[in-house]
């Protein structure tokens, strides 16, 4: 039985990341394991993580992540690991190449992450926004 407590220790991406993709993202172990646990949950119903990045949050643009059932939209771009989806607009892409999604869980909050952007002049204390370069 799983606890409903989320887990005191931390996951960060590394250089062992199960799928890394020049220009585009690297989608980190604990990611993936995080999509199919949601996968799991979720039956026979598809679960596609989509990452966009929107005008807003303290430093100029934020990170949005949202799960869909739908699959990917008309100029998308399409991560595939370990029968998990992450989907990415091209518009959202020119802010995130390079860049890798994580999952991270501690006792404050379980959130998917953007870490190592290098499209990313500066970051906000909480991490969900960022200033282009």
């Amino acid at each position: 039985m799983r606890s409903p407590f989320p887990s005191t220790s931390r996951s960060f991406a590394t250089s062992a990341s199960l799928s890394q993709h020049e220009d585009g993202l690297t989608i980190s172990e604990a990611a993936v394991a995080r999509l199919q646990e949601l996968q799991k949950d979720a039956g026979s119903r598809p679960v596609f993580l989509r990452l966009m990045v929107e005008g807003g949050g303290c430093s100029g643009f934020q990170y949005e992540f949202t799960l869909e059932e739908q699959g990917p939209k008309k100029g998308d771009q399409v991560y595939q690991v370990g029968g998990t989806t992450v989907l990415c607009d091209d518009v959202s892409m020119e802010f995130l190449k390079g860049a890798t999604v994580d999952f991270e869980s501690d006792l404050m909050r379980s959130a998917f992450v953007v870490h190592d952007n290098p499209n990313a002049d500066s970051s906000c204390g909480c991490g969900s926004s960022f200033a282009a370069k």
